[in-house]
C-alpha cells in the first residue's frame, strides 16, 4: 500500500547498514527474577518518528467524508537474516484484493479500541501473532485506496519476542513469510511495474515474489526513510496485466498479485 509523497533522499550506502539486533530474552533461572522484555531497537523507534510524520501525496490523502476505515500492521522482528517484515497472502475467496499478500489488517470494528488494536488483532486473527508479543510504536498518516474505499492507517510495531506464525483461517489467508529487509533492499530485486492504466510504481522480486501496489509503496518508502535505500535501476518497468499479471509466489501457492 502507498506511503504518499516522496520524502527528501539522503545519501544512500553501498549496502544495507548493519542494524543492532535486538536483545534476546535471557533464560529464567531458578529464584531469580524474570528479564524484562526486549525494547525495541533505537533505529526503529527513530524510524517510527520520521514515519509518523511522513507527507502524503494527493491521490492517497483521504476524501472529506465517506470510505471504510481499516488498519494495516507493519511488524517489525529481528529475524535470523536481521529485520525482517511480515506479510500474509490473502485467500483467493475473498471479495477485496482476492490472492493479493500484504501486510496483516483489514476494517476497524466497533469493538476495537482505535486503528492499532484493529491491526493487532487482525495479525492475530490471519497469522497467530501474539497481541503481548507486539509493541505499537506509532500510527502513520492516513491512506485512502479508490479501488476498495478503505481508509486505511498503516501501525508500526515491533515483535519483541517474535513466535510461529501461519495461515490461520485458510478461507482469509492463504499463506504468511516473513522477509528480510536485506531481501527488499538489494537492487537486483527492485523493479517499477506499470499497471493498464498507466499508473507506474515500485515493486519488489524477492524470493519468487512480486511485491507492488499500496504494499509496495510503503515498504518503498520505509526502507528511504530508514536509510536502507540502494540505488536501484528503476528504468526496468514490468508491465502489469488487466488481472494484476504475474504476482507474489508463496511457498506451496500458485502465482498471485501482491497490493
Amino acid at each position: 500500500m502507498t506511503g504518499g509523497g516522496q520524502p527528501e533522499r539522503t545519501d544512500t550506502p553501498d549496502t544495507v547498514p548493519a542494524v543492532r539486533a535486538a536483545p534476546r530474552m535471557a533464560v529464567v533461572r531458578p529464584g531469580r527474577a524474570a528479564c524484562p522484555r526486549p525494547q525495541p531497537p533505537r533505529w526503529l523507534t527513530e524510524l517510527a518518528g520520521s514515519a509518523a510524520r511522513m507527507d502524503v501525496a494527493p491521490p492517497l490523502q483521504p476524501p472529506p467524508s465517506g470510505g471504510r476505515p481499516a488498519a494495516v500492521l507493519i511488524l517489525f522482528a529481528d529475524g535470523p537474516g536481521g529485520p525482517d517484515l511480515l506479510f500474509t497472502q490473502r485467500s483467493q475467496g475473498l471479495r477485496q484484493h482476492p490472492g493479493q499478500p500484504a501486510f496483516p489488517g483489514g476494517a476497524i470494528e466497533d469493538a476495537d479500541s482505535g486503528p492499532a488494536a484493529a491491526a493487532v488483532r487482525e495479525a492475530a486473527e490471519e497469522a497467530g501473532v501474539k497481541p503481548g508479543d507486539v509493541e505499537v510504536l506509532a500510527t502513520l498518516p492516513e491512506l485512502f485506496i479508490a479501488h476498495s474505499g478503505f481508509r486505511v492507517v498503516p501501525v508500526l510495531a515491533w515483535w519483541h519476542s517474535p513466535g510461529p506464525v501461519s495461515a490461520v483461517d485458510p478461507r482469509e489467508v492463504a499463506a504468511v513469510e516473513r522477509i528480510s529487509l536485506t531481501e527488499l533492499a538489494d537492487p537486483a530485486c527492485r523493479v517499477t511495474v506499470r499497471t493498464p492504466t498507466g499508473r507506474v510504481g515500485p515493486a519488489f522480486r524477492v524470493r519468487g515474489l512480486l511485491i507492488w501496489g499500496f504494499t509496495a509503496a510503503l515498504v518503498d518508502r520505509l526502507l528511504r526513510l530508514g536509510g536502507w535505500e540502494i540505488p536501484w535501476n528503476t528504468d526496468a518497468v514490468h508491465e502489469l496485466g488487466a488481472d494484476g499479471g504475474p504476482g507474489e509466489l508463496f511457498p506451496g501457492t500458485q502465482d498471485r498479485p501482491i497490493p
